[in-house]
């Protein structure tokens, strides 16, 4: 070995073997996707393959180098779900783009420090510039802000954080706090009030209507009996988009109630906020700019890599005065000059070290620009009543399916008809059984959830679209797969 050699530092012509190799890989995945299955191997198939490259780490170079570790790689991704396949309906799809991959790409080749701006002001200010075109894209003003984390979940803890900080600051008593929600409120809007330090058993329940909407009386309801019991509310969170069924909350009566008892109002966005983008879509998420906080996820429907999420504040000093700290060995930032600063990503979050996320949605709007994702979502919505539509035919044309709800947004649930007098297991069975049919044809994937019926809970087939790369044609298989599989 030579004395100038070091093994973390590779020859250029190394990296760039590694990088060729590499991006092939990953470009073929992406070409693959076209016509390639919508769910890959899982289960104990996907176990197997998980043992068989499974390696242990040992002291050398894996035999075979950068070829044998692209094997081992193409082996282990496909044993997955495959959230980019066009043909993928099941939760909420990712899709991934190429170019939030190449920003992945440059952020971890450069490796600035982004947690505080004086570290890169001009890296954070086009992490900031995003933020601010989010902010009015969403309908805030001025004052806004916010931050980029990880997703939705660590999106509502903040935003639970803030509102609990702006309301219980001053003597930091938390047990007669009390907070509302539908039961149809994604399970990390509970998860974030439990690590907020609030009361579990102060979490309200509010009711829903039939199509699984939160009802703004019994929230009005429910607020004037804790107030009247001597407990303290506080915070709202209402979903612009339910991951059951795609349900969208009556955000403007909502607002009105927080309005008229000074509450939080919180918007869970991660799956439907962004569809504000489109002209539909800001129709139909009116009132959302009238929260004091918005979570969203651009994994979702900015259609990024996982791992992208969003909070933003309508008063961006009550996001810093909930989350920012100092330290002393972070002295020597205040001897440079700090007054153009845009906002450090520490002051207004959790994190210290983090990831450049800002890069992942900054290069694809360059790239793209913000039309093409306007029009993306403009598309998904269109393609969500395409297949309401569908369904309804295949109805009238005797198939057994019963439409649960219309489509507020992207989703649509659904399911077969329960026959008479049959049994609450016997009908989830028969529906349990649909959807592994369905699936296992492998052009699309769909996923399942339980909604509430008189004697129980009904497990239901639902369909999202949200796909940048599903288009009408993959639609059309579904529906053709669903008749398919009803028989």
């Amino acid at each position: 070995m030579k004395a100038d050699h070091h093994p973390l530092e590779p020859r250029r012509e190394e990296l760039e073997h590694w990088l060729a190799v590499l991006s092939k890989f990953a470009l073929d995945e992406v070409d693959a996707l076209a016509s390639g299955p919508a769910v890959g191997t899982v289960g104990r198939a996907g176990l197997d393959i998980a043992d068989a490259v499974s390696q242990p780490i040992g002291e050398q170079p894996l035999t075979g180098g950068v070829e044998a570790v692209t094997d081992l790689l193409r082996q282990a991704s496909s044993a997955t779900f495959i959230p980019p396949s066009p043909g993928y309906f099941a939760y909420v799809p990712g899709t991934g783009l190429f170019a939030s991959a190449l920003a992945d790409l440059v952020s971890g080749a450069l490796n600035r420090f982004t947690g505080i701006s004086t570290a890169a002001p001009a890296l954070c200010r086009l992490e900031a510039d995003v933020i601010d075109w989010l902010a009015r894209e969403c309908g805030y003003g001025e004052t806004s802000g916010g931050v980029l984390l990880s997703g939705s979940s660590l999106a509502n803890l903040s935003a639970v954080i803030t509102a609990r900080e702006e309301h219980f600051a001053a003597d930091g008593d938390y047990r007669r706090a009390v907070t509302y929600a539908s039961g149809q409120a994604h399970h990390c809007v509970e998860k974030a009030i439990r690590m907020a330090g609030l009361p579990p058993a102060n979490v309200r329940r509010v009711a829903i209507d039939s199509e699984y909407r939160l009802d703004p009386e019994d929230l009005a309801a429910q607020v004037r009996a804790d107030r009247a019991a001597g407990l303290q509310p506080f915070l709202v969170v209402a979903s612009a988009g339910t991951t059951n069924t795609g349900a969208l909350d009556p955000l403007p009566a909502i607002a009105d109630v927080c309005e008229a008892e000074s509450l939080w109002f919180h918007v869970d966005g991660a799956y439907g906020g962004a569809f504000v983008l489109c002209d539909e879509g800001r129709r139909l998420l009116a009132g959302m700019e009238r929260a004091d906080s918005i979570a969203l996820d651009p994994h979702k429907g900015l259609f990024l890599p996982f791992g992208t999420g969003c909070l933003l504040v309508r008063d961006a000093e009550k996001l810093r005065n909930a989350h920012s700290a100092g330290a002393h060995y972070l002295r020597d930032l205040d001897a440079l000059d700090r007054s153009r600063e845009a906002p450090s990503p520490a002051m207004y979050g959790p994190e210290l070290s983090r990831s450049y996320r800002g890069l992942r949605l900054w290069l694809p709007l360059m790239l793209h620009g913000a039309a093409a994702f306007r029009e993306a979502l403009a598309e998904k919505l269109r393609l969500a009543w395409r297949f309401h539509a569908g369904l309804l035919r295949l109805i009238e044309s005797g198939v057994p399916l019963e439409c649960v709800a219309p489509p507020h947004l992207s989703t649509i649930p659904f399911r077969l008809v329960r026959g008479a007098s049959e049994a609450l297991a016997d009908w989830n069975a028969r529906n349990a059984a649909l959807i592994e049919r369905i699936n296992a044809q492998k052009r699309v994937y769909l996923s399942s959830t339980s909604l509430p019926v008189a004697d129980g809970e009904a497990v239901t087939l639902r369909v999202c679209v949200l796909g940048a790369r599903t288009h009408a044609d993959h639609v059309d298989q579904s529906l053709a797969d669903l008749a398919t599989a009803v028989g």
